[in-house]
C-alpha cells in the first residue's frame, strides 16, 4: 500500500465528523515508515470497533429500560 493512501486512511479515521478536515503536517509523518503507518492504522480501526461496539450495548441497554418503563 502507498504511503500517502495510508495517511488518507489515517486521516479519515481520526476525523469523529466527516465533514471536517483534518490536516497533518506533512514534516511529521515522513518520520514513519509504512509498517509504523499500517500499525497506526490498524490501532485505530481497533479503536473504533469498540467504540462501536461499547455504544451499542450502552444503546440496548437504554432501549431496555424504556422498553420496561
Amino acid at each position: 500500500m502507498e504511503k500517502e493512501e495510508l495517511i488518507e486512511q489515517i486521516k479519515k479515521l481520526i476525523l469523529v465528523n466527516e465533514e471536517e478536515s483534518l490536516e497533518i503536517n506533512p514534516k511529521y509523518l515522513e518520520y514513519f515508515q509504512i509498517e509504523e503507518l499500517e500499525s497506526i492504522k490498524n490501532q485505530l480501526l481497533l479503536r473504533k470497533s469498540k467504540i462501536k461496539e461499547t455504544t451499542s450495548l450502552f444503546l440496548d441497554e437504554i432501549y431496555e429500560k424504556t422498553k420496561e418503563d
